[in-house]
Formats: structure tokens, C-alpha cells, sequence
């Protein structure tokens, strides 16, 4: 069995600061770089490189940086053949900016990734009969999410939803058939209206997802770890100390190895240890793509975790 992810490719433009500007201040960086990224193409390639087959469903533009993407993924390992190319529209850019505590703002101008539509899911629905897992995020129309999701419903798939970035209306049918709904605190409070900072908000949050009908609920909270709520019992699992470079990219990460592990036919509380780990190590790297780990180092951060 593979894995899918549908949703939002980019290329991002990373800018590095003293630190991040505030409305109206210009603030002088020291390095630029150009990376590979969006968050289904980032967590595509974080499912590759952990050794899980995976197909990235989503769509470029007819331009030097959609070559680029194609190129890096594949590169990656990251199966492209149901990436469309839209003539009409230039590929996905977030204009990042990181300062010296690895923090980020980031500013996206979605192109091709607004084109996605109806064409796109049969693309998608062709894949799903193969498939274990499938992994959206909401960088792309959400009447195209919610087609996508009837649709592996119905193939009996495992749908992770990465709600970034948080609409102020999600549709409230998607809800109930949502298996894993992974978002950060600020994504949380978005999608809950009160704001999620602590403990015990976190947990409210997480009870009240689950009651809109998510079957699990995993509230990532940074350096701080994440909050679980299943079925069964919530639990928190403590973040990885490491030191920080770059956050970008880190909860793509984390819900790349997550699936990964479900594909893998990990428990629950094993794959969401594996996206702590994978968390922990992108931060410590520059990047989306380029921080995301590989086995080698994953693997053995993996089994230096107690009670793993």
C-alpha cells in the first residue's frame, strides 16, 4: 500500500532576519535561498524519504519554478505523474521570512494551486484504490476538499487533514469523515473560535473537534509536544529538546512521518512518537524540503526515545 497527498506545491523564497519585521518596518536579512515547498509537496517528500511509495496530487504553473518543483520531487522520490500543469497561471510561491529563534511569517500567493478542481480528484480517485493513507491540507479550493475526502470515504482510506492554512468557515460536513485532524494552536483556535494557549484550553479545543465528529484529534503545540484526543483516551506527548534553526516545515514533517507510520501499520500513539521525532529534526535545519529527515537519522532518534 502507498500513501497520497493532495494539495497546495510551491516554491518558496526564504529571506533570514535579525528578526521579524513589524507592520511598516523593513528589516535587513544576511542569506536568501530558494526551496522547494507547499505543504502537500512537503509532506509528499516527508513520506519519500522515510521510504513510504507516495503520490502528490496538485497542480504547477507552465513556468521556471514549477520545472524546478518537478524536477526536486522527483528527485525525491515523489511519484508526479497526477500533477497537472496549468497553463494559465504561474506555481504556488510563499515568500518566507525566518529570523534568528528559527520563528517565521510567511505571505503566499497560491496560483496554480487555486486551479485545483474536479479533474483533479478523478486524478486522485484513480490513485485510491491503492493507497492507505491520504493527507490533505487547505491550500487549494475547499469544495475540491471535500470532493476529495467523499472520495476516499468511499475507498475505505485514512484521511489526515492538516487544516492550515484555518478558513474562518470550514464546512462542518467534512468534519465526521475526517480520521486524523492535526492543527497547530493557532489553526485550532481558528477552527474552535477561543483561543488555544494552554493546557486547558487545548484539551477543550480537542474535545469539541472531536464532538463536530473527527474521529482523532492531534493539537500540535511546538516545543511544548502535542495533545491527543481519541475514542479511547487523550494523552500528551512532549516534544524533542533539539536546537531550533528553522521552523518552517515542521509540522509538514510531523504529518508526513505520521502517515508514514500508519502505512507502516504503526498504533496511534506510534505514529504520532514518529512525527514527533521527524518535528524535532527539521527544526534543526534550514528549509521545508531540505530540513525534512532522512531514515538513517530518523530511525535513530526514533529508538533513542524511551518507551518507544
Amino acid at each position: 500500500m502507498n500513501a497520497i497527498a493532495f494539495g497546495s506545491i510551491n516554491l518558496d523564497l526564504v529571506v533570514g532576519v535579525p528578526h521579524l519585521p513589524q507592520v511598516g518596518e523593513t528589516v535587513i536579512g544576511d542569506k536568501f535561498f530558494t526551496a522547494l515547498g507547499g505543504k502537500a509537496a512537503n509532506q509528499a517528500v516527508a513520506m519519500a524519504k522515510l521510504g513510504i511509495p507516495v503520490h502528490l496530487v496538485g497542480r504547477i504553473g507552465a513556468d521556471d519554478f514549477g520545472k524546478q518543483v518537478l524536477a526536486g520531487l522527483e528527485a525525491a522520490g515523489v511519484a508526479i505523474n497526477a500533477i497537472t500543469i496549468n497553463e494559465n497561471t504561474h506555481t504556488g510561491i510563499a515568500s518566507i521570512v525566518v529570523d534568528e529563534r528559527g520563528d517565521n511569517a510567511i505571505a503566499n500567493a497560491a496560483g496554480a494551486n487555486n486551479y485545483l478542481n474536479l479533474d483533479d480528484v478523478q486524478n486522485l480517485s484513480s490513485l485510491l484504490p491503492q493507497a492507505k493513507v491520504l493527507l490533505i491540507d487547505l491550500g487549494i479550493p475547499l469544495p475540491v476538499i471535500s470532493a476529495a475526502v467523499s472520495a476516499a470515504k468511499v475507498a475505505n482510506v485514512t484521511i489526515i487533514i492538516d487544516p492550515a492554512p484555518a478558513p474562518k468557515h470550514f464546512p462542518p460536513e467534512i468534519y465526521p469523515q475526517i480520521d486524523i485532524l492535526t492543527p497547530n494552536e493557532i489553526e485550532a483556535t481558528q477552527l474552535v473560535g477561543f483561543p488555544v494557549n494552554d493546557i486547558q484550553s487545548v484539551a477543550k479545543a480537542a474535545l469539541i473537534l472531536r464532538e463536530k465528529g473527527v474521529q482523532n484529534v492531534i493539537i500540535t503545540l511546538g516545543s511544548q509536544g502535542c495533545y491527543c484526543a481519541t475514542p479511547q483516551d487523550s494523552f500528551f506527548i512532549p516534544a524533542i529538546a533539539v536546537t531550533v534553526v528553522d521552523t518552517v516545515a515542521a509540522g509538514d514533517a510531523f504529518n508526513g512521518a505520521l502517515a508514514a507510520a500508519i502505512v507502516s501499520g504503526k498504533s496511534f500513539r506510534e505514529a504520532v512518537q514518529w512525527g514527533t521525532v521527524a518535528g524535532a529534526l527539521s527544526v534543526t535545519k534550514s528549509g521545508a524540503q531540505s530540513s525534512l529527515p532522512d531514515k538513517e537519522s530518523f530511525f535513530k532518534l526514533l529508538v533513542s526515545q524511551e518507551n518507544y
